[in-house]
C-alpha cells in the first residue's frame, strides 16, 4: 500500500539525500565498539540516553568480567550496577541486561535471537535496538532504526510529515530501498553528529543545502517563537 503522509516531493528528496550520504560516507560504521551481536545488543542497551564514546569506555571492563551471557546471566546485580553506573539509569540497564542473558540462555541456546520477534522478547530491546543488532551483527534489514538523529535530520530534510519514531520508520522504509536501511541509520548519526546538529546546524558545510527545506519539528518551532516574543511588562 502507498504510504500517504509523506511530505511532498519526498521521494526525490531520498534519494538525493541517499546519494549525498554515500559519498559523505562510503563505508557506513556504527559508533559503537562490538566484536560480535552479543557486545552489540549490550552496548546498545547501555546507549540508551548515553553517548556512545561514554559506552565505549565501560564496556571493555563488562566484557572483560562477563564475556558473554552465560557469565552475566551469573552476575550479581550491584557488581554490574557499579561497572555501567557511569551510563546513566544503571539499575534499569543493569536489570534487563541480565534479564537477556538469562533469557538468551534458557531460550536460545546461549545466542543472540536473529529475527525481530524473537529479539524484542528480550529484555530492554525494543525496536530500534533490535533494528541494530540485526543489521550491525548479522546484516539483515528488517527494518530501520530511528534514533534521535534520524528523527531529527528527515524530518528537517523534508522526508517525513511525523515525528513518531514508529511512524518515521514506516516513512522512511516507504521511501528508501530495503538494502540501504542500516547503511542510511549509520550515515545518519555521522552526518548529525559532524554536520547536522540539533542546535545550530552547519549548513554551510553541508552537501544537502540545494534541495534541504530546513524544517523545524513542531515541538522546536513553537519553543523557537515563543523565545522570539517579547515578554509583558510586570
Amino acid at each position: 500500500m502507498r504510504n500517504t503522509n509523506l511530505p511532498k516531493g519526498a521521494r526525490e528528496r531520498a534519494e538525493q539525500v541517499l546519494t549525498a550520504l554515500k559519498a559523505r560516507y562510503p563505508v557506513p560504521a556504527t559508533h559503537l565498539a562490538a566484536g560480535d551481536a552479543w557486545q552489540l545488543l549490550v552496548a546498545t542497551v547501555l546507549a540508551a540516553q548515553c553517548t556512545d564514546a561514554r559506552v565505549n569506555t565501560v564496556t571493555p571492563e563488562l566484557f572483560r568480567r562477563w564475556p558473554g551471557p552465560a557469565e552475566l546471566a551469573r552476575a550479581l546485580p550491584g557488581e554490574l550496577e557499579e561497572v555501567i553506573r557511569s551510563t546513566g539509569f544503571f539499575r534499569s540497564k543493569a536489570r534487563n541486561l541480565l534479564g537477556a542473558a538469562r533469557r538468551i540462555m534458557e531460550a536460545y541456546d546461549g545466542r543472540v535471537p536473529r529475527t525481530m520477534a524473537e529479539l524484542t522478547t528480550l529484555p530492554g530491546v525494543a525496536r530500534k535496538t533490535a533494528n541494530v543488532v540485526l543489521y550491525g551483527a548479522y546484516g539483515i534489514n528488517e527494518g530501520l532504526a530511528v534514533d534521535t538523529h534520524v528523527k531529527r535530520i528527515c524530518y528537517r530534510l523534508g522526508l517525513t510529515a511525523r515525528t513518531d519514531p514508529a511512524d518515521v520508520e514506516q516513512d522512511l522504509m516507504a521511501l528508501l530501498p530495503q538494502a540501504e536501511w542500516g547503511g542510511f541509520n549509520h550515515r545518519m548519526v555521522w552526518f548529525g553528529r559532524e554536520v547536522c546538529h540539533a542546535r545550530g546546524p552547519r549548513c554551510g558545510e553541508c552537501d544537502m543545502g540545494g534541495f534541504c527545506p530546513r524544517r523545524e519539528p513542531p515541538a522546536a518551532a513553537r519553543k523557537r517563537t515563543a523565545a522570539r516574543k517579547p515578554h509583558a511588562p510586570s
